[in-house]
Order: structure tokens, then sequence, then C-alpha cells
């Protein structure tokens, strides 16, 4: 928390600096003071500096000897960083009653445990006369596990001035926290990010038919990729993007380009000249390379109008015939490829992504991504796309999956993973 300065702690130092015998100690609290801002101002100063000055003015009373200023000075620093709360601080040394015990703070303290002990009595008359055989042990579990479920009070909306305690929702908030942990899930805060979800009214039934937690981890799964994705499109869309910044987006994120690919090859020069941007590796082990071109920073067009028609610009010929020569080689090399490192590289296949439809603001983007497509069915082996159209197709991959579609798995617990899904990109 941000450090504290305000008037209890003003007040605290000019008793403290009352109390010091020490010159050297009451020249280091005045410094204090006057950092603050000096008696009464509204617009007091904190920050790294007060701790600063309030340590030297420490380490100098117990200098000298003074102790009982020592205690008076770490209370202070205590209190500045957030180690003291403000109620206990000011009733420690009654800044504000002249010297008297707040009969406020009393009186509220009071009615709170009353409040309290009238509560748990009620629950726990209840549960014995429900469970005429429960044993002690059982009445303090219960209450127990009654004041942890206290802190998912919901307020119900149909009842106005009434409160309700979800019962068990604490217990569902500490396995989820377990299963974060054991997982590894990058995840800030494993206890809150817990508690958050638990506290959910859409995804207390949806957990509570998966007793495997898969829908979480697929629901972290998918907040991560959408997170790539939209990484990706910044860096896609931004006019200065070079083919290095394109392909450190791309890099470990195989499943944008789709289903069929289990990974990325480790090596990237396979034929001696040439290095490609990414291969990857299909599921019965052949190479499928990715040559990447520029988006909006393409020097060129897209496309051209020829004849009335729109077809494919220079830009898009001189990739094709790049990934073609890459294909080229991969098959001549084909042998030595497969024995020296086990990837399938005959009859492999290729993607060229060039270009956005943002570099030709004037061609309907219809008409462009249909001039690529028209020039895909032509080709056997090398297919056109452009960037936008790539990540495009990924977020509608990441849509299904999260809305469980017929695309995404059957399983009773995909059908609620959309709602996992939505409360996992709130964090996001």
């Amino acid at each position: 928390m941000a450090t504290r300065s305000d008037w209890a702690l003003e007040l605290q130092l000019e008793a403290a600096k009352d109390q010091a015998a020490s010159p050297k100690i009451e020249s280091a609290i005045e410094s204090v003071l006057t950092h603050m801002g000096g008696f009464g101002s509204r617009n007091r100063r904190g920050g790294k500096r007060l701790v600063s000055l309030l340590e030297e003015a420490r380490s100098i009373a117990a200098q000298v000897g003074e102790w009982h200023v020592v205690r008076l000075l770490q209370d202070s620093l205590d209190y500045a960083e957030g180690r003291i709360l403000k109620p206990e601080f000011e009733e420690r040394y009654r800044l504000f009653q002249d010297g008297q015990r707040s009969d406020t703070l009393r009186d509220y303290l009071a009615t709170t445990i009353w409040v309290s002990s009238q509560f748990l009595g009620e629950k726990g008359r209840k549960f014995l006369d429900d469970t005429p055989d429960a044993s002690t042990d059982d009445l303090l579990a219960h209450l127990l596990s009654l004041g942890q479920d206290s802190l998912f009070l919901e307020a119900p909306p149909e009842r106005p001035g009434r409160y309700r305690i979800p019962r068990g929702r604490s217990e569902l908030a500490l396995w989820l926290e377990r299963v974060l942990r054991r997982e590894r899930i990058d995840v800030d805060d494993p206890a809150m990010e817990a508690h958050r979800i638990a506290a959910s009214p859409e995804a207390l039934a949806l957990l509570a038919a998966d007793s495997d937690g898969q829908m979480i981890f697929r629901a972290a799964e998918l907040q991560r990729r959408a997170a790539g994705l939209n990484h990706l499109r910044t860096v896609a869309e931004d006019r200065t993007s070079t083919e290095h910044d394109l392909q450190s987006a791309l890099e470990g994120q195989h499943w944008i380009f789709g289903g069929h690919f289990v990974g990325e090859a480790a090596q990237r020069r396979l034929v001696p000249g040439d290095e490609i941007d990414i291969p990857l590796i299909r599921g019965d082990g052949s190479l499928h390379i990715v040559e990447l071109k520029r988006s909006m920073s393409l020097s060129g067009p897209l496309v051209k109008e020829h004849r009335g028609a729109w077809v494919p610009a220079a830009a898009v010929h001189d990739a094709v015939g790049q990934a073609i020569n890459y294909l080229v080689g991969l098959d001549e090399n084909r042998q030595t490829i497969y024995r020296d490192l086990g990837i399938e590289t005959r009859r492999a296949s290729a993607v060229v992504l060039v270009g956005h439809p943002g570099v030709q603001p004037d061609v309907p983007e219809h008409a462009i991504n249909e001039a690529l497509r028209t020039f895909n069915s032509h080709m056997s082996r090398v297919e056109v796309l452009t960037y936008k159209e790539l990540i495009d197709n990924a977020e509608r991959s990441l849509g299904a999956q999260g809305d469980g579609s017929p695309s995404a798995p059957s399983r009773a617990g995909d059908q609620g993973l959309s709602t996992l899904w939505k409360l996992s990109r709130m964090r996001a």
C-alpha cells in the first residue's frame, strides 16, 4: 500500500518529540514533520523520503540510548507503512480523545461480538436440532465452515435488506486454489483468483460438475491464447513492425495455424542457404513451413486490377516464389533431413503471410480476400493469407472453443466452458 502520512501520524510524532531529551532526536523528528508539510497542512507528503527520515530518526534515538523514543518512532514507521491499522494506532496513543479511550470503537466492537455470538448460537442450535447425534467436533467444524463461507456473502437483488451465505463455497475456493497451485498455471495470486471464480454464481454449478478441474485448465489456456492473439494483432496493425517483430509475436503459437500442428521444429536451417521463418510439424511428423512478409509496412500493394478483376500483385508472387524455392530444396534434401532430424519433408506444404487489408484502404477487404482465395485454389502446396485473415480465423476458433460449439469436445464440462472463458478474460 502507499505510504501513509496524515494528522494522526503528525500528532504522534509531536508527542515523540516532546518526550525526546536529546536535541539530535528533536532535530531528526522535526525534519520528518517538515517533510510532511507542517502542522495542520492538508496535503501532507509521504513516500520513500518519509520512510527514510523516520528510519534515520529511529537510528539516532537508538544511538543516544533513548529506547522509549525508539519504540515510538518504530510505531510511527509501522503505521506509515501500513503494519499498524489506523484505529489501533489512534487508540494506542489516544490521539483524539484527550487521553480517554474511544467509546465509539468500544461499542462497535461489543456490538459486533454480540451479533456474531447470537448468529453462531442460532446456527449451532439449528444444526443440533437437525443432527441430534452430532458430536462436539461436528458442531465446531460446522460453525467454522460457516464462518469461512461468510466470506462469500451474497446480497440477492430479489430480497432487498436480506443476505445469503452460500454453503460450501469456501471449500470450493480452497479446492480451486490447490488446483491452480498444483498445475502451476500462470496466475498472479492463486488464492485471489480462486476466490473470484468461486464467488461467481454462474461458475458454481459448472465447477461442481467437473471433478477433475479440467474446465479451469482449459479456461486458463484460452486466456493465454487470447492474450497472445491480441498481441499479434497489435503488431500486425503497426505500420512500423518488421518481419522480425511479426515472427517474435508468432513464435510459440502454432495453434493459430489450425489444429493440424503439434509444435514447431527447433531447427530452422534445414537446407544449406535457406532459413525457414517458422517450421511447423504436423501430427504425422511432416513439415509445413510459414513464410513471413511484412504486414502494414508492406512496400507495395497486395492486389492490382487486371481486366476488370482483382489479382495478386508482385509482392504476393515474389513471396510465393520464395516459398516454392524452399519446397524444392526440401524435396531434394528429403533423405538427409529425415535421417539427421527425423522430419518428413517429402511433399511439404507452405503458407505465406503477407500484407494487411489496411495497406490498400481503397480496395474492399472482401475483394482482397476473394482474389487471394481464387489464387490459392490454383496452388497445390502453397497458400497465401493476409495477417488479418489469419488472426480473424484464429479468433473465431477461440470463440468456438469457448462457446462449446460442435467443433469443440462435447463433454458435459465443456458445455460450461464459455462461462469460465468469460471469467478468465475479465483478468486480461
